[in-house]
């Protein structure tokens, strides 16, 4: 069976990639460090690593349930530790009094420094501190270069993963039944809205499945895809339980507060 005709097109370098770490740490008898996976990528992993006995499959994002996570993929008689994942928490302070500061502007700093996202995990902001995940090849280039963020000088240190702060994102779980997984039938039930206005916003560029924009009302959504709407916050398919007796699908959702 074609492994390809489970996943999108789009997706497919994705899996010529898993292919290749497979190869390698099957060939090499050597361990693969791999870079922060959304929960789609972490999602494709798992799938094509599967149950195969030769191989050990293991995550890590800092945070309990953390969104973005590092992976390692080794031979199966491999131990591995907590710092085999090469995380870095980094920390800074900014006057909250006179300036508000958000995970996109944070974000947004880092990839102006010419940081790549799959080197950054998640970002928490909990009152006037800052705290961002990331590899700890790259975490002396950041303290070095990431001095502002906004208006707010900002300096950024290492500091002890036992002292990451608790994420504030709350998530609620909602259910959901549609006709189709079409986009713009999704966005129309998770945002409540009606299906040209969703249309108008898939349009526009407004709506992003897994970080990238799609500009295609019909795009299929799957498990663990993440959607984000401009304006309107982020949701995510937590799962599909199947049809409903008048041939509906049921979903459960989670949505951002």
């Amino acid at each position: 069976m074609d492994l390809y005709q489970h996943f999108r097109k789009e997706e497919y370098p994705f899996i010529d990639q898993v292919l290749s770490w497979r190869e390698e740490v099957t060939t090499r008898y050597q361990r693969k460090l791999i870079d922060f996976l959304h929960p789609r990528e972490q999602r494709i992993l798992r799938s094509i690593i599967g149950n195969d006995e030769e191989l050990s499959l293991s995550f890590d994002g800092g945070w309990d349930h953390a969104e973005r996570q590092r992976a390692i993929l080794a031979p199966y008689y491999e131990e591995i530790a907590d710092s085999d994942f090469e995380l870095e928490l980094l920390q800074a302070t900014f006057p909250d009094k006179f300036v508000s500061i958000e995970h996109r502007d944070v974000l947004g700093a880092f990839l102006s420094a010419g940081i790549k996202r799959k080197k950054i995990g998640d970002i928490v902001i909990h009152d006037n501190v800052i705290q961002i995940l990331v590899t700890e090849d790259i975490s002396a280039y950041l303290i070095a270069n990431i001095t502002g963020i906004k208006k707010a000088g900002i300096q950024f240190e290492r500091t002890a993963l036992s002292e990451r702060l608790i994420s504030q994102d709350q998530w609620q779980s909602r259910t959901a039944t549609c006709a189709s997984l079409r986009l713009d039938l999704l966005i129309k039930e998770m945002y409540q809205m009606s299906r040209q206005q969703a249309l108008i916003l898939i349009k526009k560029g407004f709506v992003k499945v897994n970080f990238q924009t799609i500009e295609q009302p019909a795009f299929t959504l799957e498990e663990a895809d993440m959607v984000s709407v401009r304006g309107k916050g982020r949701s995510r398919i937590s799962e599909l339980q199947g049809m409903t007796k008048k041939d509906k699908y049921r979903i459960n959702y989670e949505k951002l507060l």
